[in-house]
């Protein structure tokens, strides 16, 4: 399983890459893997500010519905509307074309709570 090294993660196995004040956030490789086929994909809207640790979503399979954390507090700034009509794009490319929404952070010190490549790996490898 990839795990790319440019960006953090949350033990919710949510992940995001941060550019300047904003970020685009995604579930990991692993979470999709466990999740399985995704047949819905439910995103907030444009404008929804969101809080570390809170649910902003969620994903439906044909295993389950899991809930969508934010690895960060923020306010959405765009949602990938190609997962409305394509949801298991998020499976496809988890850490591509499979993004979920893009954030302007409130609080970028709460990067620092988030794990590296490295603790993540070491969080999957003790599950």
């Amino acid at each position: 399983m990839e795990h790319p090294a440019d960006l953090k993660y949350s033990a919710e196995h949510e992940w995001i890459r941060v550019e300047g004040t904003s970020g685009t956030v995604g579930i990991t490789s692993f979470a999709a893997e466990q999740v399985g086929d995704i047949v819905f994909v439910e995103l907030p809207a444009v404008g929804t500010t969101i809080s570390q640790g809170a649910a902003f979503g969620v994903i439906e399979s044909v295993k389950a519905v899991s809930e969508l954390f934010a690895p960060v507090s923020g306010t959405v700034t765009e949602v990938n509307g190609a997962l409305a009509d394509s949801p298991e794009g998020v499976s496809d490319g988890p850490y591509g074309s499979g993004w979920l929404i893009k954030v302007e952070l409130s609080n970028p010190a709460e990067l620092d709570t988030l794990m590296d490549v490295s603790g993540y790996i070491a969080l999957l490898n003790d599950a």
